[in-house]
């Protein structure tokens, strides 16, 4: 199997303290960079299980007038891997993002994350809103939403019953692989969960390169790691968002139930702008790139006219 793209390596990250983690050295984050350096920086967090090549579409798009970084996540990829699941505790993934905007040279940022990317966009821009000028997530509630949300609807814990499969030790890792890892392939093409007719569909091409990294020795633990702690996170003890908002869904989300969209207005106090895209899958940005492109580009170009107003 041919290997995507090669991007970039950040220099190792300091380690996060906290009495409960195992020791573990600096991490190296793998990264594709698009757009001259010195323009706003415009970070993108990809989802599950996916890695950097998700954002392709939008590192050509937003390179013009951004300096576009696509991360790989801890433990996806290339970036480096901590053996422990303590090392994927939420506070973690926060801290990185922090730690990486500041390793490239900047101090705040456009921030787009995507599902479990989305999870850790709003967390950053709750935790550290100085740093976030504009917050964009695809396909993901407000954190508070979710849970609060998934506890009163019996129908989306069944859609998050993975969120509780991937508790069990490597068995969800087995599964991934079985039959030249037929779940991954389907999770993007099939009918039930994939990308719709109607959509831009993945070639031979992107599924391979999907393949290529998640068939490599141990790299699907990392990703699903990352659920393993979400239960000693939750709930939130802050809620409020106080940048610019936008939130994409695309309806045909098998994974999570549109209503949480609207719902998650109440925790954002300052301009929030909210697009359900009625023919779309969760793979939202893949799904229907230019439209995806075409609403981002909106929100910012109105956001720095109602600032200059």
């Amino acid at each position: 199997r041919a290997p995507p793209p090669q991007g970039r390596l950040l220099p190792r990250s300091p380690p996060v303290s906290g009495k409960q983690s195992p020791p573990w050295p600096r991490l190296r984050f793998h990264y594709v960079a698009a757009g001259e350096r010195g323009k706003p920086l415009m970070l993108l967090l990809h989802g599950f299980p996916e890695f950097w090549y998700s954002w392709r579409h939008q590192l050509r798009e937003f390179k013009s007038e951004y300096r576009v970084v696509a991360l790989d996540l801890r433990g996806y990829g290339e970036t480096d891997a901590p053996p422990h699941k303590e090392n994927y505790k939420l506070d973690c993934l926060i801290a990185d993002i922090k730690d990486i905007l500041e390793s490239l040279g900047y101090n705040k940022c456009v921030l787009i994350g995507h599902d479990w990317g989305g999870m850790i966009a709003w967390l950053v821009a709750i935790c550290y809103p100085e740093m976030v000028t504009k917050l964009i997530v695809v396909n993901f509630p407000h954190p508070s939403v979710f849970t609060e949300y998934i506890l009163r609807h019996p129908s989306q814990l069944i859609k998050s019953g993975y969120y509780f499969f991937f508790q069990m030790p490597w068995f969800p890792e087995f599964m991934f692989t079985l039959n030249d890892f037929k779940v991954l392939k389907s999770l993007f093409t099939s009918q039930a969960t994939g990308i719709g007719r109607k959509g831009c569909r993945l070639t031979a091409e992107d599924i391979e390169a999907y393949l290529y990294v998640f068939s490599q020795p141990g790299a699907l633990t990392g990703p699903i790691n990352h659920y393993r702690t979400l239960f000693s996170c939750l709930p939130l003890q802050h809620h409020e968002v106080i940048m610019p908002t936008l939130l994409l869904w695309g309806e045909r989300d098998a994974f999570m139930e549109v209503e949480m969209a609207e719902i998650t207005r109440i925790y954002v106090k300052n301009h929030f702008r909210l697009t359900i895209l009625s023919e779309a899958s969760h793979w939202l940005q893949q799904d229907q790139p230019d439209i995806v492109n075409k609403l981002i580009w909106t929100f910012l170009k109105e956001e720095t006219k109602r600032k200059r107003e």
